[in-house]
């Protein structure tokens, strides 16, 4: 009879052991996991930690070796010092105006082209599809001196037009991630809506675009990043001081006849240029993730 009792305890008693045991593994695991992606996380925010604190040191403190990590006291004044020795609201204005266009014509082309090569139908759709993600593997270098004649041909030199227009055409690797979001969108409220009296372009306004927000965020957090900090373009097509970018008036800054490089300054007005990217992607992360995330479902 004991023996009988013994069997079940035993059992029990063994399951709830390997219970415990899994439930540790995986805690330390995690803890492994964590600590890996910290230590890689502070390697790489190492950068950003020497600018912030370059930024806050005053001139003489900038070259100490070893170097300072945490200035005492912090030179606050370093930030307007550094705003006012160029016009920097003035760049941040033509950034700023640049962005806004470039933005909408990103996402209504992308939006739409993305819309026709998901859910039309239309002899050759996929070969033209292929042959747009081609067009990804040509590097700037090869485009750049045809459009530069194009525009030049245009009148554009000297105007915001050569950096805002070409967003209105379309990107292949933003169509190829909004169409992989379209696809997973299930074709019956498509085919609800179209029941319901709606046409091809009211479905894609009123049905696919609310139901595509993270795609749009993503989109949206790429253009913007990809834009505001864009150096190239408007270093060849913009020629006048008070048409540049913040980037450009980074460049000038640090190139500027001076006695010597005044690192503390082009920091803080480097941390200032930056700011805005970081909030965007902060305030927008989650949506952001989940947009990537996504793209990859169906296709």
């Amino acid at each position: 009879m004991n023996s009988v009792m013994e069997t079940p305890l035993s059992d029990r008693s063994r399951k709830t052991g390997l219970r415990l045991k899994r439930k540790r593994s995986r805690t330390l695991a995690m803890t492994a996991s964590y600590l890996v992606l910290t230590a890689g996380a502070l390697i790489i925010l190492i950068p950003f930690f020497w600018m912030l604190s370059t930024s806050l040191k005053e001139k003489v403190d900038v070259y100490k070796f070893p170097p300072e990590w945490i200035p005492s006291p912090a030179q606050w004044h370093n930030f307007p010092d550094a705003l006012t020795t160029f016009p920097f609201p003035l760049y941040t204005f033509n950034t700023a105006i640049i962005v806004f266009f470039v933005l909408i014509g990103t996402l209504l082309s992308c939006s739409l082209a993305s819309f026709g090569f998901a859910r039309l139908s239309a002899p050759g759709r996929d070969f033209i599809f292929m042959l747009l993600l081609a067009t990804m593997m040509l590097p700037y270098a090869v485009t750049m001196v045809p459009l530069y004649i194009l525009f030049n041909k245009l009148g554009w030199i000297n105007t915001f037009l050569p950096l805002i227009v070409p967003s209105w055409f379309g990107n292949a690797f933003y169509i190829f991630l909004m169409r992989q979001f379209f696809m997973s969108i299930p074709r019956e409220l498509e085919e609800s809506a179209r029941i319901d009296g709606c046409s091809t372009f009211m479905i894609w306004l009123r049905i696919l675009v609310p139901l595509t927000r993270p795609v749009m965020v993503t989109v949206g957090v790429f253009t913007f990043m990809a834009t505001w900090n864009d150096f190239m373009t408007p270093l060849i097509y913009l020629t006048d001081e008070s048409k540049r970018t913040l980037a450009l008036a980074l460049s000038y800054f640090q190139g500027s006849a001076r006695s010597s490089p005044e690192l503390h300054l082009l920091m803080a007005a480097t941390i200032y240029a930056v700011a805005p990217c970081l909030i965007l992607y902060f305030t927008c992360q989650r949506i952001f993730v989940k947009g990537i995330v996504f793209t990859g479902v169906k296709g």
